[in-house]
């Protein structure tokens, strides 16, 4: 065993020199100003409970160390090539004071040190993020600016202006990344903004590059995949409170940026936290193909959806034989299924539309950039990555379901289904983002769901309510906190969740064993390569530890986003926030005519449940509600009610008025803070934001649904 120390402690020495060197390329002069002050402040871990990497840890990470394809050097030389210049400021500060961004709060990563709390690969994949500046990709022509939120901003040259592709999260980190590039190259006007699909941090920025008034009048083009602005909103609103409290766990939102805690987001180092907004697209891309000219720049256009997003689009320049592949094809294997929760993705048709760019764009192009990680160059490395993304999805799906047809669940596929080495040997196909055995699993569950047929899990009892028989049966407390503790000390860290999940579920107040739980998810967070497995286990053991802080910071609704949510979307979302027992003894019909969009819906609450179907209009409703939906919006965002508008004549009740009342009077305020783990509530649940106001909408875009 000591030998076996020594070899480790060597491999790991190996490692440390080797990232040192692979560092250096990407240092940029303000970060590397604060990073030996940086690294001091993130030697100690954060939390007083948190442990360092446990000898079992260790081994892991040196056999793992061992077995990378570390000689292969060609992400970093990538990642530096066209560097122009960095801001001489790491921080974004938002109208209200507040910092929308710090890339400075991760200068440890540049410090050249190796950092046995986090996977090799994935620390490779941090430094290589650390990426701040502006860089050329097609000289003369291409730029990106790296570093200001998770995804990259690209400005392509046109004959007058530019056109920006991806305009990020915030107003406030897109207008820093245009003003730096006109400061830079000379100041040029925004003449088209491309959105390539429908997650926030591809448009949620617009506000910072144009305005409205330019898109609504065509002087600014705004391109954008058939079905955006539905698909834009629509992956939020009925779940929306769901995901925004796993997205606080696949983020991990309370953890310090540390090497004990967050490192990176994998396609970026985090999201910026700023204003939303959302300017709706002038030009919608409707073929699978589809050629548009802007500013003296030739753009091919290729739908892909069904694959990383709901609608998705990559773009040819044929000019300069330059490939955008959006976020299809970036620096990791994504998210079949993101843990923030989100319908399953499909990977099979993922790699078709991959082998498809490779085909139509592959055989010639020169270049090939995206909206998060680094550009290759050179046609056999774009062919290169091509396929070996191609390859990763399509195997994935292929090879799961040859195990399922072999009688493989979804509760097994995770410990059979393996990567080929010779993608495993290929660093553009590793899972940062993604995850191997959480895609595996979401195969299944795509195809045969989550029933894994055996009858004993048709119906399965509530943790809470299964966990206290299981303790009992294992013999209480005490033998399942010593096995526990066996099991952690050598290394065998996912059987001592096991047990130990069930006996915190039985016992929420039991300290001893929540510590114990805490140290376990520590260790299994240290080893996991993808940052959402990483992050969602070291965030369990800082909620098992100090629970959730009272309350959850303020959350306002963008009015773009209100404004881009359908009626229907409104109305279905009120049925699912009705609380069905204050509801139970309710019926009513309501007409809600909107005449400035001539939009008509019949709604009825009956059972409990409420319902609505759009063009009709009921015979003889118990009221018709008459508003615009200009006014509408108000509502939504609770800058007013129904009762006022209606006594300033900007809404007609005709009929019982009272049904909205005794409606908003089911409705329930959602707020991201419940518990995920037993005994973690905080103090003082958060409020409902405005009890006056019912139907005020909670957030419905998160600023991190970036995945």
């Amino acid at each position: 065993m000591h030998l076996f120390h020594r070899r480790a402690a060597r491999l790991l020495a190996v490692l440390a020199a080797l990232l040192s060197s692979l560092s250096t390329p990407v240092h940029a002069q303000a970060l590397a100003a604060v990073t030996d002050s940086a690294s001091a402040a993130n030697s100690a871990h954060f939390d007083p409970l948190g442990q360092p990497p446990s000898g079992a840890t260790l081994a892991q990470r040196a056999r793992i160390a061992a077995e990378l394809p570390f000689a292969d050097k060609r992400d970093f030389e990538e990642a530096r090539r066209g560097f122009i210049a960095e801001p001489p400021y790491t921080k974004i500060m938002a109208a209200d004071g507040h910092v929308a961004w710090d890339m400075g709060s991760y200068a440890w990563l540049l410090s050249g040190k190796d950092f046995p709390s986090i996977h090799p690969s994935l620390q490779r994949q941090a430094v290589l993020n650390m990426g701040y500046g502006l860089y050329e990709v097609v000289p003369g022509h291409i730029y990106q600016v790296r570093g200001y939120d998770l995804a990259n901003i690209s400005f392509v040259k046109g004959d007058t202006g530019w056109i920006v592709f991806d305009p990020l999260t915030t107003r406030e980190t897109a207008h820093a990344a245009l003003e730096f590039i006109n400061e830079k190259l000379g100041p040029r006007p925004v003449v088209g903004v491309v959105y390539s699909h429908s997650h926030v941090d591809h448009w949620g920025g617009v506000r910072g590059v144009i305005d409205e008034a330019d898109a609504a009048s065509g002087k600014v083009m705004v391109i954008a995949p058939s079905g955006f602005m539905d698909a834009a909103i629509a992956e939020n609103v009925y779940a929306g409170n769901a995901m925004s409290r796993r997205t606080q766990w696949q983020y991990a939102v309370l953890l310090q940026r540390n090497p004990y805690g967050h490192v990176d987001q994998a396609i970026g180092k985090n999201a910026a936290n700023g204003s939303i907004g959302l300017i709706a697209p002038n030009r919608l891309v409707a073929k699978d193909f589809e050629d548009i000219t802007l500013d003296g720049v030739h753009m091919v256009f290729q739908n892909t959806p069904d694959t990383e997003a709901p609608v998705e689009m990559n773009t040819w320049f044929p000019q300069w034989k330059a490939f955008w592949a959006a976020e299809n094809v970036t620096g990791t294997i994504h998210n079949i299924y993101t843990l923030r929760g989100a319908a399953v993705r499909n990977p099979l048709n993922w790699s078709k539309e991959i082998n498809a760019a490779l085909y139509k764009f592959g055989q010639e192009a020169e270049v090939m950039f995206a909206s998060h990680s680094w550009p290759r160059w050179g046609n056999a490395r774009i062919q290169e990555v091509l396929r070996a993304q191609r390859d990763a999805y399509a195997n994935l799906n292929n090879q799961v379901l040859h195990y399922a047809n072999q009688g493989v669940t979804i509760n097994e596929i995770q410990n059979v289904y393996q990567v080929p080495r010779s993608l495993q040997d290929q660093w553009a196909a590793r899972s940062y983002h993604g995850d191997v055995q959480n895609n595996a699993r979401a195969v299944i569950n795509r195809y045969l769901g989550h029933y894994d047929g055996n009858p004993a899990n048709l119906i399965p009892l509530s943790p809470k309510d299964s966990a206290p028989l299981y303790v009992q049966m294992m013999g209480g407390s005490a033998r399942i906190i010593a096995k526990g503790r066996q099991l952690h000390a050598r290394g065998d860290d996912l059987l001592a969740s096991e047990i130990l999940n069930k006996l915190v579920f039985a016992e929420p107040r039991n300290q001893p064993a929540r510590r114990l739980l805490a140290d376990v998810y520590e260790q299994l967070g240290y080893a996991a390569e993808s940052t959402s497995v990483r992050n969602s286990f070291l965030q369990g053991a800082f909620e098992l530890r100090n629970g959730l802080p009272g309350g959850v910071a303020p959350r306002t609704n963008s009015p773009d986003v209100v404004r881009a949510m359908s009626t229907e979307q409104w109305l279905d979302f009120l049925g699912i926030s009705m609380d069905p027992k204050k509801a139970e003894s309710l019926h009513f019909t309501l007409n809600l005519v909107t005449p400035d969009n001539g939009e008509r819906y019949a709604v009825e609450l009956s059972n409990a449940t409420l319902t609505n179907i759009p063009g009709y209009q009921l015979a003889k409703p118990d009221l018709t509600l008459t508003i615009d939906r200009a006014e509408l919006n108000r509502v939504m965002t609770g800058e007013a009610s129904f009762e006022q508008l209606a006594q300033s004549g900007k809404a007609r009740l005709d009929g019982d008025a009272g049904v909205l009342q005794r409606l908003g009077a089911t409705l329930v305020a959602f707020t991201p803070d419940f518990e995920v783990l037993p005994g973690t509530a905080p103090a003082h649940s958060a409020a409902p934001a405005n009890p006056a106001k019912p139907f005020e909408l909670p957030e419905l875009v998160d600023t991190m649904d970036g995945d």
